[in-house]
C-alpha cells in the first residue's frame, strides 16, 4: 500500500455527534499544539455561508490512544454552542485554525450535518450523506477498514482532504477515475496530486468533497431545496423519513446497516421514492456498536472472523449484502449491484471507455426534454460512467437489454442505459490497478472474491460469468408504491458541473420523484 506524506496538523477535532438539529448543543473535542486557536462554522450549499465564529479558544494537546481508529480519541469537549433555531438544514464545515502557526499545517476541518427542526415541513426531499463510507476510509489514528481492521470509530478527526481539497489550475482535485485523453492505468496524475497536496490516498474514494458537494452546489443553485441527514439517522431515527417524498443518495454510499435497509424499505413501502445517484451502493453490511459511535465490518474475512457467523444473527454478517448467507442482496432495494458492475476508467478496467452511457429507452420520462435518441451517448465529455458502477445480469429482447432477475433485481426494472464495466482481477493478468482499492487477505481481486462468495468456488465458468459487467441506469416501481431511480455510477455528480443533458436528467428525476 502506498503511503503519502500527510501533514502533521497543529489543531484537530471532531464533533460529539455528526448529526444535530436546531436547539441542540453542538460539542467539539479538539487537541491543539498551539496555545490558542479559532473556529469558523459555514454552511456549504450554493455558496459558502459563514454562520458562527469564535477566536482565542484555549488549546490543549491530548494524547492519541493507540486504538483511536477503533475506540475513538476520548478527548474532552473543548468548545460548544447551542445551534440557533434559524439555521437551515445542511452540511456545516468547521474550520479550525491554530494561532501563531504558519502554513497549511495550521488548518484542519471537521463537519456536522444539521437535520430539519421539523422534517418535511419545508422540503419534501432529504439528502442522506454517506457518512458510513467516510468513516470506513478514514485512516486517522493509523487504521481503517481498508487496512484490515474490522472496527472504526466516529469519535476521531477526519483526515485532511475528505471535507475540502485543493483544486489544480486545470480543475483536477483528486478524482479517482482517470479522465485524461490518454489512458493512465498507473494513476500517475492522481499519485502526483496526492503527493503534492499531502492528502491521504483514500480521500479520492470517500468524503463530502468528491460528489455530494458537487450535487449540492448544482442543486441549490438550480433552485432545488431539500433537508439533510446522515446514514446513521436511518438506523436510529427511522421515523425521520416519514414526511419525505424522496430520499437522495449521491456519490459513494457503500456501507449500510440492516436498520438502514429496514428504514428505506419502509419508506418505499408507504409510497416514498428513492434516487440513487451513487455507485458501489449498499455493498457492505455494517453494524453499529457503542450507541452508534463505532462501526463494525469484517469485509472479506466476515465468514471466518465475524462472531455472528453460524448464530441466529447470521443475517447481520458484515460482509457483502449479496452474500447468500445474508439473504438480502442490495438488488432488492436498489435494483443493481457492484457484483455485476465494477470499475470504469480505473486502472486497466475499461481504460478507454468514453465514460458515457448508451441510451436504450429514450422515450422514458427521465429523458424528457433532452433530445436523446436510441444509441446516443449520455455524459460524453463529463465521464459520468467512471470509477465504481453497479449493474445486474442482463439479457436481450428485441435488441434491448432487460434484467433476468437472477440476483433479486426486479424483472420489470426498465434498463434505460448501459456501459461496459469490469471487476478488478488478481488473476493471471496481474493487478488491474496500482491503486489498491480493496484488501482481501486471501489475495483475491474483486472478481475472484465475487465468484467465491456468490458461487462457492472460483472456477473458470464463474470467472467468465462475472468478468464483464455493465453500469446500468434503471428504474422500477416498488411493491409498496414507491419508485426507485438508480443512476448506477459513483461519478454521476461530475456531470452536474457542466453537462446540460446530465443536469436535465437529474432535474427530471428530482421533479418527478420529489
Amino acid at each position: 500500500m502506498i503511503e503519502y506524506n500527510t501533514l502533521s496538523l497543529a489543531v484537530e477535532g471532531y464533533p460529539g455527534r455528526q448529526s444535530y438539529r436546531p436547539g441542540d448543543e453542538a460539542t467539539f473535542h479538539c487537541s491543539s499544539r498551539a496555545a490558542t486557536f479559532s473556529v469558523e462554522v459555514a454552511r456549504i450549499g450554493a455558496s459558502r455561508e459563514v454562520v458562527w465564529r469564535k477566536a482565542g479558544i484555549a488549546g490543549t494537546e491530548h494524547p492519541v490512544p493507540a486504538d483511536a481508529y477503533a475506540s475513538g480519541c476520548g478527548w474532552p469537549a473543548t468548545f460548544a454552542f447551542t445551534i440557533p433555531a434559524d439555521w437551515r438544514s445542511g452540511f456545516y464545515e468547521v474550520t479550525l485554525t491554530a494561532d501563531g502557526v504558519d502554513g497549511p499545517e495550521a488548518v484542519s476541518h471537521a463537519f456536522f450535518v444539521l437535520r430539519a427542526a421539523e422534517p418535511g415541513r419545508d422540503n419534501k426531499a432529504v439528502l442522506v450523506l454517506g457518512t458510513n463510507t467516510y468513516n470506513a476510509y478514514n485512516k486517522w489514528g493509523g487504521q481503517c477498514l481498508y487496512t484490515g481492521v474490522p472496527r472504526v470509530s466516529f469519535q476521531r478527526p477526519i483526515e485532511r482532504g475528505y471535507i475540502t481539497r485543493a483544486i489544480d489550475p486545470d480543475g483536477f482535485d483528486g478524482r479517482a477515475a482517470n479522465v485524461t485523453p490518454e489512458p493512465d492505468p498507473d494513476h500517475k496524475r492522481l499519485h502526483k496530486y496526492l503527493t503534492d497536496h499531502k492528502v491521504a490516498m483514500w480521500t479520492c474514494s470517500a468524503g463530502w468533497h468528491n460528489w455530494e458537494r458537487r450535487f449540492v452546489q448544482w442543486a441549490e443553485s438550480s433552485g432545488f431545496r431539500f433537508d439533510y441527514a446522515i446514514n446513521s439517522d436511518l438506523q436510529f431515527r427511522p421515523e425521520i423519513l416519514e414526511p419525505y417524498r424522496l430520499l437522495l443518495s449521491v456519490g459513494h454510499d457503500e456501507y449500510w446497516s440492516w436498520g438502514m435497509r429496514d428504514a428505506v424499505d419502509a419508506h418505499l413501502g408507504r409510497g416514498g421514492n428513492l434516487a440513487m445517484l451513487s455507485g458501489n451502493a449498499v455493498y457492505w453490511q455494517v453494524r453499529y456498536e457503542d450507541d452508534g459511535q463505532t462501526m463494525v465490518c469484517h469485509k472479506y474475512a466476515a465468514r471466518e472472523n465475524d462472531p455472528v457467523m453460524g448464530t441466529d444473527r447470521q443475517r447481520e454478517l458484515s460482509g457483502i449484502w449479496s452474500d447468500p448467507l445474508t439473504g438480502r442482496p442490495e438488488n432488492l432495494l436498489t435494483g443493481l449491484s457492484f457484483c455485476r458492475g465494477g470499475y470504469v476508467r480505473f486502472g486497466k478496467c475499461v481504460p478507454r471507455s468514453t465514460g458515457a452511457y448508451t441510451i436504450h429507452q429514450p422515450k422514458h420520462w427521465a429523458f424528457e426534454g433532452t433530445g436523446l435518441r436510441y444509441g446516443d451517448p449520455l455524459g460524453l465529455g463529463s465521464y459520468i460512467v467512471a470509477y465504481e458502477v453497479d449493474g445486474c445480469e442482463l439479457a436481450l429482447r428485441d435488441g434491448v437489454p432487460y434484467p433476468t432477475g437472477a440476483e433479486g433485481t426486479p424483472k420489470d426494472m426498465a434498463v434505460l442505459a448501459t456501459a461496459p464495466a469490469h471487476l478488478i482481477s488478481n488473476g493471471p493478468e496481474g493487478n488491474e490497478t496500482v491503486v489498491p482499492m480493496s484488501f482481501d487477505p486471501t489475495g483475491m481481486g474483486d472478481l475472484e472474491f465475487t465468484v467465491q462468495t456468490l458461487l462457492g468456488a472460483v472456477t473458470p465458468e464463474g470467472i467468465a460469468r462475472f468478468t464483464n459487467g455493465h453500469a446500468v441506469m434503471g428504474t422500477f416501481r416498488h411493491p409498496g408504491g414507491g419508485t426507485v431511480f438508480n443512476a448506477g455510477t459513483a461519478d454521476w455528480a461530475y456531470g452536474l458541473d457542466r453537462d446540460p443533458i446530465v443536469q436535465r436528467v437529474t432535474e427530471n428525476v428530482m421533479t418527478r420523484l420529489g
